[in-house]
């Protein structure tokens, strides 16, 4: 069992580092981005101690992203927006993945301005909010399911 503690926890981010990523957040942004750095025991880098308010969960990692864009999709097509050096709570990642360089540029969408797509995401985000708080109303009178989530779980 001990054996694979590494490979559980965030020891094993090691290999991601100066690899291009996708971090899917709790807010439900998707960024794209190299994984500069990251911290192991959840304190945060000590160039970044003075953006942070309190200390992360102990379970999770920072992380350092360089090069970041936000995307956001409609449709068939995509957008960026450009965020450059990127900091990223660790409890906010949902999801984090390596991006497979040689088949990025085979996605089949169009990449669009992102003021041009940004409406439209807004207007998906603001229907799926709508839809996921009717169904969490239905459940919670007619199941007896508990109200979860808040601000910020958009994934």
């Amino acid at each position: 069992m001990d054996s694979l503690i590494p490979f559980t926890t965030s020891g094993s981010l090691v290999d991601c580092v100066d690899r291009k990523m996708l971090v899917i957040l709790r807010d439900g942004r998707k960024l794209h981005g190299v994984l500069r750095s990251y911290d192991q025991f959840g304190v945060p880098p000590l160039f970044f101690i003075i953006l942070m308010s309190t200390p992360a969960d102990s379970s999770s990692a920072n992380l350092v992203l360089e090069d970041t864009v936000e995307r956001i999709y409609h449709g068939n097509a995509f957008a960026e927006n450009w965020h450059g050096l990127f900091l990223i709570r660790g409890e906010n990642v949902v999801l984090l993945g390596e991006i497979d360089l040689d088949q990025e540029d085979d996605i089949p969408l169009q990449q669009v301005d992102y003021h041009a797509l940004e409406p439209y995401h807004k207007n998906d985000t603001d229907v799926k909010k709508q839809r996921e708080d009717a169904k969490s109303q239905i459940l919670y009178e007619q199941k007896g399911f508990c109200k979860e989530g808040g601000e910020g779980d958009g994934y």
